[in-house]
């Protein structure tokens, strides 16, 4: 006969094995309350509901392409965005949607030059033209970096980036990549997505979970070892629908990520090539705070930390590690204490600063 002390880990067991195998899952999904103030294709723009602020300035979200906007706000613990609500902030995000063959000519200057600045405008216009700080993830740092840059009229407060690599040179998982582009151009990565209009959603999702294979080949042991463990399943199945949401890139997109960022290594050069011209790193003029993860392998901490080289326009730039991958991060269990803690302190300062 069983210990009556088993009887709850039991139960626990057998009930988390249903939801995961037969059930709706370990835990429903669940957002921060937001409202959506503005609708537009590619720039939908939510601001997060909070009873009260503390008056101070806005802060808007903007998330990486090829990954969803709830990149920001997986679930109640793993949620940036209902922190910073928590803590009193303003905060915003911009929506990109899905992409489809019709978007493929989309290209990074449609957000430095439109879907950004648009959404800075709107949010500062909310707040009395007050400045906006922006905190991207990923490649929403990069655009961000991009947008305060080329656009250093705009109301931009500071920029916070995230897991976001300048130096390509030094993520080691892209360097074959690197070497046979030295001799192909990026032909052999962009032809296809051309002709498809861009990399569809299921190569995305196929290609994140690439540089997770660990995780991904050792998950069924994971899952029987925390099969007691309810929170530590929910955490897992918030990470496995946030890869199954990911959509695609446009083509243009991905072929300037191959051609500026992966061959061409643009950033750490301090400039960036646009239809519209190029756009030099050192021409931002705010604050700017580089986070990067111990053990994240699409941004290494050494890919992240080279922002404070190429930010020569800047006031200061402040580089802090954080542990975790690259969506832990932002969304795992210690960002809390690290990644969200950094955040904090660093927009607490500028603000002091420019009392």
């Amino acid at each position: 006969m069983l210990d009556i002390a088993w009887n709850p880990t039991l139960n626990t067991l057998t009930r988390n094995a249903w939801r995961l195998s037969f059930g709706g899952g370990i835990a429903p999904v669940q957002r921060t309350p937001s409202t959506r103030i503005h609708e537009a294709p590619h720039q939908d723009l939510y601001r997060f509901d909070s009873t009260e602020t503390d008056g101070g300035r806005p802060v808007l979200l903007v998330p990486p392409l090829a990954a969803p906007a709830h990149c920001f706000d997986l679930r109640p613990g793993q949620s940036l965005a209902a922190h910073l609500v928590g803590s009193g902030k303003a905060a915003y995000l911009v929506d990109y949607g899905t992409m489809g063959y019709s978007d493929r000519g989309l290209g990074f200057e449609d957000w430095i030059d439109d879907f950004i600045p648009a959404a800075v405008d709107r949010v500062s216009r909310l707040h009395d033209g007050a400045p906006v700080d922006l905190i991207g993830w990923s490649l929403g740092g990069t655009m961000s970096l991009l947008t305060a840059a080329g656009r250093n009229y705009l109301p931009i407060g500071s920029v916070t980036a995230i897991g976001t690599p300048i130096d390509y040179e030094s993520v080691t998982m892209i360097a074959p990549l690197r070497m046979v582009g030295r001799f192909t151009g990026d032909r052999p990565l962009t032809t296809a997505t051309r002709a498809m209009g861009g990399l569809p959603a299921p190569l995305v999702q196929a290609s994140y979970r690439f540089t997770a294979l660990q995780r991904e080949l050792t998950k069924p042991w994971f899952i029987a070892r925390n099969l007691h463990d309810t929170e530590t399943l929910a955490r897992m199945e918030s990470i496995d629908r946030f890869m199954a949401d990911m959509p695609g890139y446009p083509a243009r997109f991905f072929r300037q990520v191959c051609t500026e960022l992966i061959l061409g290594n643009a950033l750490a050069a301090g400039s960036f090539q646009t239809r519209n011209g190029a756009i030099a790193l050192a021409d931002l003029a705010v604050p700017v705070l580089a986070i990067g993860g111990t053990e994240d392998v699409i941004a290494p901490i050494p890919s992240v930390r080279a922002a404070t080289d190429v930010l020569t326009g800047s006031p200061s730039v402040r580089f802090e590690s954080a542990p975790g991958s690259h969506l832990g991060l932002v969304a795992g269990p210690k960002a809390k204490d690290s990644t969200w803690a950094h955040i904090d302190g660093f927009l607490d300062g500028i603000v002091a600063q420019t009392a």
